[in-house]
């Protein structure tokens, strides 16, 4: 049973609470549906059908808003909701009594005269979403105007009024349909018994306040071609679809009942379906999970404006995939990344228009080793170790003779990686010419990573057979290892370098080095593995996850807010990251045993309190490094969510 999350009107007609939560729905597609608790858009990616074109990238805005507007003899009633400067008009979250998030984002709007629900649910494999609209309470019918508002844009700018729109929509037998701009898809508007009423016009100046937090434009215009008008009756719900596809001939009520019995039907595990905060975050792992290519499966990053990136995939994969038994989509996203494997490396990045992959990443491709390993632990599968086979010995010898950006092996076996001005581990903020942590060298997490990749190498080489590579592989690792323990050991702080390089060792205490204690090969244990911990837990643990940076660092930022230079700046120098809870409760686990895995359990149930605070049911990016740890950056993360997930199925289950 997943975690209930609902909001009564104390928060629904409170804009400052209100504003600030914010719902999903999505289609396995990279679209989804999206708005705040009183549906006015705060970010320029929300909307009501955002589409991904060239399935997960390519995504536009094209239906921002559809706004109802109910009347009841003499009496109007607005349930939009914007958000202009000086003004929020209409008002209707004045009129919203309740919200629930489950099955789907579900809204009711009352009176003294009427109640009126709405659901909104999107379809899976397809640019669709149909909404329901049931009258419970009024005394006699009630006559309801549908205005939609169209953004018609690419989803990371915003729409300024312009001649080149589409004036008219087309209208007959009860459908809708339209497209402001050659280029784009047509959105198709089906509601049953509908008129519909041209009134072509621009509205102007809606103000979106999370983009002006960040620093960015945030004031834009949208285009409405006229009305639909259809009448709604207590005991008659009306159920209306939205879709870049003709959808004539379709029943929405049955697409509804459809898609809540393909949700009902996922299967979890018992370990997380009997507990709520792991039941929701089962929920939350799904949206995450979308389509690539043909045949193929990837994961994005988080939501509202990231892709799908190598290194985020690949460290998400094992608690969106494997902790919730889905092997076969695990199977497709390994795929879908080794066949863009490039000099020994996957892609740091898919562009959102489909260009040529980035490969600026040291990391993502030993996070493939780590993931790879996981599957067949937790599916007992080595067939697919033996597909990736010959692509994972190339990836160890391009590691060996050196690749991109230089990376590549030195001669005590430890990995050094990074050239002036690229940014290649997970801390990889760059503004303009300025890379934040620039981390060039042998970076601790990355060697603990090359060791585990070379471990793992090890283990498939014996299960294959291959004595001679497995032998090779043991005997590789092991030299990385003596050199791991001997020069990351900081004596005096109790804990690991974060960088080695040509200019000496750096001692910023920071969350990196807390994979050498974490992933499945660790590289210390007994006393040394509990002075790091202690160090980590000391410095760096909050409720949220572990900060960048010890607060007491000159260096160290609690607060990420401003324009791109003052976040970027403090984006890794304190901000609190929420996967890192991850490879804080599999280290906790190890060295505490039973009591750590009770506190970790306390840890994980702590979420709940967040689960309903800012992306409704997931969790967000990053936090503020100081209570109240104020949620920032994307407002879904799948990392947060999957390291959750896979550190509770994994570590601390008894």
């Amino acid at each position: 049973m997943a975690l209930p999350i609902r909001f009564a009107d104390d928060t629904t007609r409170d804009l400052a609470h209100a504003t600030h939560r914010e719902w999903l729905e999505t289609n396995g597609l990279g679209g989804w549906s999206s708005s705040t608790l009183c549906m006015a858009h705060t970010r320029r990616y929300h909307g009501l059908l955002v589409v991904a074109q060239h399935p997960p990238v390519g995504r536009v805005v094209l239906l921002s808003h559809l706004d109802e507007r109910l009347s009841i003899g003499e009496d109007r009633l607005e349930l939009g909701c914007h958000l202009f400067p000086g003004a929020t008009h209409p008002q209707g979250h004045m009129h919203i009594s309740s919200f629930a998030l489950t099955p789907s984002p579900t809204f009711t709007y009352s009176n003294r005269d009427l109640s009126l629900r709405k659901q909104i649910i999107m379809l899976y494999g397809e640019h669709s979403l149909v909404i329901r609209y049931e009258l419970t309470r009024a005394a006699s019918p009630v006559h309801m105007e549908l205005q939609p508002f169209f953004a018609g844009r690419d989803y990371h700018h915003l729409m300024q009024a312009n001649d080149g729109v589409q004036r008219e929509a087309l209208f007959g037998e009860d459908l809708f349909s339209y497209g402001p701009y050659s280029d784009l898809p047509t959105t198709y508007i089906h509601a049953p018994n509908a008129r519909y009423a041209a009134a072509p016009d621009w509205y102007y100046n809606f103000i979106y306040p999370r983009e002006e937090e960040r620093g960015l434009d945030a004031s834009e215009d949208l285009f409405t071609p006229g009305r639909l008008s259809v009448t709604l009756t207590v005991g008659q719900p009306l159920h209306v679809l939205v879709s870049t596809e003709d959808p004539s001939g379709r029943n929405p009520e049955r697409l509804l009942a459809d898609e809540l019995t393909r949700r009902e039907q996922v299967v979890l595990p018992a370990a997380v379906a009997q507990e709520p905060v792991l039941s929701q975050l089962a929920v939350a792992a799904d949206q995450f999970l979308v389509q690539r290519g043909s045949g193929l499966h990837t994961i994005l990053a988080g939501y509202p404006w990231f892709t799908d990136w190598g290194r985020d995939t690949m460290i998400a994969l094992p608690g969106i995939c494997l902790a919730l038994g889905r092997f076969a989509e695990a199977r497709r996203i390994f795929r879908a990344f080794i066949e863009h494997v490039s000099e020994g490396l996957i892609p740091n990045r898919f562009p959102d228009h489909g260009e040529v992959p980035d490969y600026n990443t040291v990391d993502a491709t030993l996070w493939l080793f780590t993931a790879l390993y996981k599957y067949e632990q937790h599916s007992g599968d080595s067939t697919l170790a033996d597909e990736l086979w010959p692509t994972l010995c190339d990836i160890i010898r391009w590691h060996e003779r050196g690749t991109r950006y230089h990376i590549g092996v030195d001669p005590d076996g430890l990995l050094h990686a990074g050239e002036h001005g690229t940014q290649l581990t997970w801390m990889d903020a760059k503004v303009g010419d300025w890379v934040v942590t620039p981390r060039q060298g042998k970076a601790v997490e990355v060697n603990a990573l090359w060791y585990n990749a070379l471990s793992v190498a090890q283990s498939i080489a014996g299960q294959r057979g291959e004595t001679a590579i497995q032998a090779a592989m043991r005997d590789k690792a092991a030299a990385v290892k003596e050199a791991f323990c001997a020069q990351f050991w900081n004596d005096e702080l109790g804990c690991l370098y974060d960088v080695i390089n040509a200019d000496g060792k750096d001692a910023s205490i920071r969350p990196n080095q807390l994979l050498a204690l974490s992933l499945p090969f660790p590289l210390f244990d007994g006393e040394k593995a509990e002075r790091i911990f202690a160090t980590v837990d000391t410095h760096l643990y909050t409720p949220r996850g572990l900060r960048s940076l010890s607060p007491r660092d000159p260096a160290y930022r609690s607060r990420y807010a401003g324009g791109p230079w003052e976040r970027d700046g403090s984006y890794h120098q304190g901000i609190v990251w929420g996967w890192l809870m991850g490879p804080f409760l599999t280290a906790l686990a190890r060295i505490h045993g039973e009591e750590g895995k009770a506190r970790g359990r306390t840890i994980v149930e702590g979420f709940a309190e967040h689960l309903g605070e800012a992306g409704l049911g997931s969790v967000s990016e990053i936090f503020d490094a100081e209570p109240p740890f104020t949620p920032r950056g994307c407002f879904a993360q799948a990392w947060s969510v999957a390291e959750l997930l896979r550190a509770s199925v994994e570590d601390l289950t008894d």
